[in-house]
């Protein structure tokens, strides 16, 4: 097997073994850096929503464990931007305590939505119950257009 030269940074790797730890990173040298995410921003990247339209309403529904109601902002915003935000917070620790692992995340997090022209954001409920909030924006009825036939002479 043959070691190819990379033509980024001059390093080299065989790229026949297709268990060669020398992974090659096409970014590596590339002058714009991408700001890593700390941990006391990595909710925004975990704020998981689900939006399914129903023939009544666009309903979401996110996750928002361990968050009181008053800790989770559902806003409008521009008249068809629907927000959902709010903030974990990070546990107190105790001198004496030891922690063996820590997962659960904290920090802040939002999601914005662009809503549907149907949508009635002046109409948009919230509730949250067992860790989920769901938010409801009632849509307007589309009236179909009226259709006359028209009978052919002839």
């Amino acid at each position: 097997m043959a070691l190819i030269p990379s033509l980024f940074g001059g390093r080299r790797s065989n790229i026949f073994d297709p268990f060669s730890l020398d992974v090659w990173d096409p970014f590596k040298d590339f002058p714009l850096s991408v700001p890593k995410i700390s941990r006391e921003t990595s909710t925004m990247v975990n704020a998981r929503v689900d939006w399914k339209e129903t023939p009544e309403a666009h309903v979401f529904n996110a996750d928002v464990p361990r968050l009181k109601k008053e800790e989770v902002k559902v806003e409008v915003e521009e008249g068809q931007v629907l927000q959902i935000s709010g903030e974990r917070n990070v546990e107190k620790e105790d001198k004496n305590d030891t922690w063996h692992r820590v997962e659960r995340s904290s920090g802040m997090f939002f999601q914005r939505f662009r809503l549907p022209e149907n949508a009635k954001v002046d109409q948009v409920k919230a509730s949250k119950e067992n860790g989920v909030l769901t938010v409801t924006v009632p849509k307007d009825e589309i009236k179909k257009p009226d259709v006359k036939a028209v009978e052919i002479c002839g």
